[in-house]
């Protein structure tokens, strides 16, 4: 269930701009209602999907606010830049904004990672996961480097579709190509960690 609320402002970013990509002049009648006039039919879809996720995005953390529930720092990060980006999108109405948004996200979340465990020597991963793993020193190490290493090239690889391929190419990749990704190398961690924990650990589980 949290996975999906996590999910939330890409599930309806993605359904607004399918929708909006079936009447481009109702979607610009729909930005008229937020202040945003004069939209090209063009980009029309996409401007209504960056205000759809904003808002989802402000709800989302509202949500969690008003149950009193603890909004991690990355959220805050991800509300800032959608914030930021997609009202710079819908200002200038120029979509690159919002193609920047995931770049600089996992660029954010790459820089976290490895600033606080080279500058602050604090292994986020090592934190987040050590209640269900036990590992050496060394495997930490290089699960947190491996962490940093995707997120930075999944950053280049969104600017790459981006500026290489046009928008609806580049809207199925944020939504389904993100998340194959992550599913993919989050599986591929798995069996690499099965072969080199100690052998307690297998015993263990």
């Amino acid at each position: 269930m949290k996975f999906l609320f996590d999910l939330l402002p890409v599930i309806l970013f993605f359904a607004a701009y399918k929708w909006a990509g079936h009447d481009a002049a109702v979607a610009s009648k729909w930005l008229a209602h937020v202040g945003v006039t004069g939209v090209a039919d063009a980009i029309a879809p996409i401007l209504l999907a960056t205000a759809v996720a904003i808002a989802a995005s402000v709800v989302q953390v509202s949500t969690l606010l008003a149950l009193r529930r603890r909004v991690d720092a990355m959220l805050w990060v991800s509300l800032a830049i959608i914030v930021v980006m997609g009202g710079l999108t819908l200002w200038l109405q120029n979509p690159l904004f919002i193609m920047w948004k995931p770049t600089l996200l996992y660029w954010a979340f790459a820089l976290t990672l490895g600033g606080s465990a080279w500058l602050l020597r604090r292994n986020l991963i090592e934190r987040m996961l050590s209640a269900e793993l036990q590992l050496p020193a060394a495997l930490w190490s290089r699960l947190n480097l491996a962490w940093v290493l995707f997120f930075a090239a999944m950053g280049g690889l969104n600017l790459l579709i981006a500026y290489n391929f046009d928008e609806a190419t580049w809207v199925s990749f944020k939504v389904y190509g993100g998340l194959g990704l992550m599913l993919v190398f989050v599986a591929a961690q798995g069996v690499w960690l099965s072969r080199h924990l100690p052998e307690e650990t297998h015993k263990h589980h």
